[in-house]
């Protein structure tokens, strides 16, 4: 592979650490387009789903609903109102999937193109939970690009720019998308190097690696750090002891706070915990 390709990917790794912390503690917490094809009535109903009143986890009629109010609306605040409550509720993986199986998807993606700021990031915000999905994925990936344009072309440290890393974070946790950022790899290491702490990773972030963690956010966050090691294979940055820059998020992963609780978790009860540390643990 390429010296320039290798970069790549190596850089590729930084990214996903950008958004890392937000994108995985939002998983503690929990048809094509047109109505038409869906089959959906409009329901003066599905305005009161949005009204910040109602908490309930919603069903698949009410989702159909809202979709369609989503659709339907030309008004400004019912549509960032709804796509609030869309995201919301695409924190659960249940609901992930039925809003992939009503078309929600490109309903929601439609929306990163409209020209209110706070809409567009209220979609990419609901992308980025639908993205948890790795069928939903296979959908999403067709705005990568447009992702990629608008963190690189809006304002630094803006809650655009940061909701569309936190959408690229999680497209690229595996290795099934990380090319196609190939071609944004330089702009996006400089955004994540010239911008404030909002596009960095805290320290805390290590406490996902604690053995009481969730299985699901465990096997998520080991499997970040078995990318980023693979990244840098590649480059042979580990044949030698490699020096990071203190608040990195090599730093943090390469550390000996890090390694202590990757030893431990040697010793999970479950089997396939313990299958991805042991093939992470010879190359720290």
């Amino acid at each position: 592979m390429g010296g320039a390709r290798g970069a790549g990917w190596v850089a590729a790794g930084l990214l996903l650490g950008a958004g890392a912390c937000y994108c995985i503690y939002r998983l503690t917490r929990g048809r094509r387009r047109g109505g038409r094809g869906l089959g959906l009535r409009p329901s003066q109903s599905a305005e009161d789903l949005t009204d910040g009143s109602y908490d309930d986890v919603l069903n698949a009629e009410q989702l159909q609903k809202l979709l369609y109010l989503l659709e339907s609306t030309e008004d400004p605040i019912i549509m960032e109102k709804a796509l609030i409550t869309l995201g919301n509720n695409a924190a659960f993986s249940v609901n992930q999937a039925i809003i992939r199986e009503l078309g929600g998807i490109p309903i929601v993606g439609n929306k990163i193109s409209h020209s209110n700021q706070s809409i567009k990031e209220k979609a990419l915000n609901a992308l980025n939970n639908l993205s948890v999905n790795v069928e939903n994925q296979i959908k999403i990936k067709i705005y990568i690009n447009q992702v990629c344009d608008d963190v690189l072309s809006g304002p630094l440290n803006s809650a655009v720019q940061l909701a569309g890393l936190r959408l690229l974070t999680n497209m690229t946790v595996t290795n099934d998308h990380q090319h196609m950022l190939h071609s944004y790899i330089t702009d996006l290491f400089q955004v994540l190097l010239t911008g404030n702490g909002n596009t960095k990773v805290d320290a805390s972030f290590l406490s996902l690696y604690d053995s009481y963690v969730a299985k699901e956010i465990l096997l998520r966050v080991l499997t970040l750090f078995q990318n980023i090691n693979n990244c840098l294979k590649i480059e042979g940055h580990l044949a030698v002891q490699p020096t990071f820059t203190e608040g990195s998020l090599f730093f943090l992963l390469y550390g000996e706070e890090c390694a202590q609780k990757l030893r431990a978790l040697v010793h999970h009860d479950d089997a396939e915990v313990k299958e991805k540390v042991i093939t992470i643990m010879p190359k720290i």
